[in-house]
């Protein structure tokens, strides 16, 4: 054989080598599927948890890992998408902190009326022992927690009325979650509760099923519910938190250095997605005036915190005592 023609062979062995070694990367990557129920919309605040989600792991694994986004109910509503989580057939999700109430009640703490009097105090407790004690309940049903991201406040929605105090809430039919805290708040305040999937909510307001629905600002715009209501009334009654969460089995399959990596991205996109999320909120408001809705502040509480006081001892059994006294110090 000629020099040349060994020369010829070296070369094509390299590349064989190289397009082998490239094939073993490709096959080593893995693929981490999230989905969330609403638009994948820069605003939208499950968007933008995943997406920050997406971009620390990608980036701190070195392209090891491929986040793949799913957004508006592609991989199913939320209580299904949990389920997924739990079962492994789906490997991380943003959830509403409602629907994760439903498989581990505790979790409910965080939905009760009026509890949080800022973004910064709800955030103090849920990056606390709060959080820790709730995530560790949490990963006992097959779902690790990698970050308590922010939905905002949410605020009351209608084709009724303003609501300024609970006397105008009384007689309004309000889409809630199918969550039993949400479902006897509005009851307590005199509202006619509607438990609904959040995929045929928009539908039931557009038809008017329902006057309205309670929701964060940013979710009414991203999901243009301006275009089918009239009233945004600035309630606070509920600080939304929305939870990323990873399905244990698919994390249990990382290797050590992965799952650190996962974990850490978790922490950077929480700590970039709440202050877009605060943000956009503020943002938001005088933009949705703009767009036709008539907006008004609730300028005292203390009539709706008096009201919903039979809330918090009707749960504080399937919360846990231990966790609501907890929760309820770190408020005072």
């Amino acid at each position: 054989m000629s020099i040349r023609n060994m020369g010829m062979s070296a070369a094509l062995l390299a590349a064989l080598v190289l397009g082998f070694a490239g094939t073993a990367a490709a096959q080593q990557k893995t693929v981490i599927k999230i989905g969330w129920v609403t638009p994948d919309s820069p605003q939208d605040p499950y968007a933008n948890g995943a997406r920050t989600f997406k971009q620390a792991v990608e980036r701190q694994s070195n392209g090891r890992i491929e986040v793949q986004l799913f957004p508006n109910r592609q991989l199913g509503d939320e209580k299904p998408m949990l389920e997924g989580l739990r079962f492994g057939t789906l490997d991380a999700a943003v959830i509403t902190n409602a629907v994760v109430a439903q498989i581990e009640p505790a979790f409910q703490v965080n939905d009760l009326p009026f509890l949080f009097s800022s973004e910064a105090q709800a955030h103090k407790v849920l990056d606390g022992k709060v959080g820790q004690n709730l995530a560790k309940k949490l990963e006992g049903k097959g779902i690790v927690t990698l970050g308590f991201m922010e939905g905002g406040f949410r605020h009351m929605i209608n084709n009724v009325r303003p609501v300024s105090k609970p006397e105008d809430v009384k007689g309004v039919k309000y889409r809630v979650m199918q969550n039993p805290v949400y479902i006897d708040m509005f009851s307590s305040l005199g509202g006619s509760a509607v438990p609904m999937a959040w995929g045929e909510t928009f539908t039931a307001v557009q038809q008017g099923t329902i006057d309205g629905l309670e929701i964060p600002i940013a979710v009414i715009d991203s999901s243009k519910y301006n275009e089918v209501t009239k009233y945004l009334s600035l309630t606070n009654h509920t600080y939304s938190m929305i939870a990323l969460l990873m399905s244990k089995k698919s994390f249990d399959k990382l290797p050590a250095d992965l799952k650190t990596v996962v974990r850490e991205a978790g922490k950077t996109a929480l700590g970039a997605q709440r202050v877009a999320a605060g943000a956009n909120a503020k943002a938001l408001v005088g933009a949705l005036e703009k767009k036709g809705m008539k907006v008004n502040v609730v300028a005292d509480i203390v009539p709706f915190r008096n009201s919903v006081k039979p809330v918090y001892e009707k749960f504080k059994g399937s919360i846990g005592a231990d966790v609501m006294n907890e929760v309820l110090a770190a408020v005072k």
